[in-house]
C-alpha cells in the first residue's frame, strides 16, 4: 500500500510563551488529491502549511513528506524537498524589485531549468493568470491581486508534486478566483497533490474534495 503524499501523527507545535498553534494534530493528504484546510484566522492553518514544507519545525510528533520524514532528513536532502513543493505564501515572499516574469522564473532556475523551458512557461502561465501585459513590471508596482497570482504561478511553475496554498484567492474577485482555481486543477490532473488553506468558502462549498477544519489548534468536522 502506497504512503500518503502528506502525513502528521500527533503533531504539536508550540511557540515562545507556551502558544500553542497546533496541539496533538494527525491527518493524511493522498497523492494526487486536492484537500481543502479551513478554520478562523489563528486556527493554525498556515502553521501546519510551514510544517509541512519544513520553514517550521514541530515540538512533536511525525512529518512525513513523500514517505519520507522530513525533520530528519539531512541537510544536503533538504533542496530536493523543497524543489518538489511549491508554497504560495499568504505574504507572498516576493522579490519586489524583479518583474513579474523574474520571480516566476526562480523556481525552475534552482532546478536548473533550461533558459527556453523557463521563457515558455512563465509566458504560459503569465497568460493563464492573465498577467500577460506585466511581464516586465516589477512586482512592487503590481496590485495585490496581481502579486497574489504571480505568486501562485512562482509556486506551480516547476510542476512540484505537492502544492501548498495559503489564502490564494484572498485578495481576487470571484472572475479571477474562478481563473486561479481552474490553473490549480490543471495542475491536480498533471499529477499533484494540493492543500489549500483558505477563508474563501466559495471555493470548498460544493467541492468534491476533502475539507479539513481547524479551530485552535485542533481538527474538527473533517470530511473525506
Amino acid at each position: 500500500m502506497s504512503k500518503p503524499m502528506v502525513e502528521l501523527v500527533s503533531v504539536t507545535k508550540v511557540y515562545t510563551a507556551n502558544v500553542i498553534a497546533l496541539e496533538d494534530v494527525s491527518l493524511e493528504v493522498d497523492t494526487g488529491e486536492i484537500s481543502f484546510l479551513i478554520g478562523m484566522s489563528g486556527a493554525g492553518k498556515t502553521t501546519l502549511l510551514k510544517l509541512i514544507c519544513g520553514v517550521e519545525s514541530p515540538t512533536a510528533g511525525y512529518i512525513g513528506v513523500g514517505g519520507r520524514n522530513i525533520n530528519q532528513l539531512r541537510p544536503r536532502e533538504i533542496p530536493g524537498l523543497r524543489q518538489d513543493i511549491g508554497m504560495a505564501y499568504q505574504d507572498f515572499k516576493l522579490l519586489p524589485e524583479r518583474s513579474a516574469a523574474q520571480n516566476i522564473a526562480m523556481s525552475m532556475e534552482v532546478a536548473y531549468k533550461n533558459t527556453s523551458t523557463i521563457k515558455r512557461r512563465v509566458k504560459d502561465l503569465l497568460e493563464r493568470l492573465k498577467l500577460e501585459e506585466k511581464h516586465d513590471t516589477p512586482v512592487s508596482n503590481l496590485s495585490r491581486g496581481e502579486q497574489q497570482r504571480v505568486a501562485i504561478a512562482r509556486a506551480v511553475a516547476n510542476s512540484p508534486s505537492l502544492i501548498l496554498a495559503d489564502e490564494p484567492t484572498g485578495n481576487l474577485d470571484p472572475m479571477t478566483t474562478e481563473v486561479v482555481m481552474d490553473l490549480l486543477e490543471q495542475c491536480n490532473d498533471a499529477g499533484a497533490t494540493i492543500i489549500l488553506a483558505t477563508h474563501d468558502e466559495a471555493i470548498y462549498r460544493h467541492t468534491k474534495h476533502k475539507v479539513m477544519k481547524l479551530h485552535l489548534g485542533k481538527f474538527q468536522n473533517c470530511n473525506s
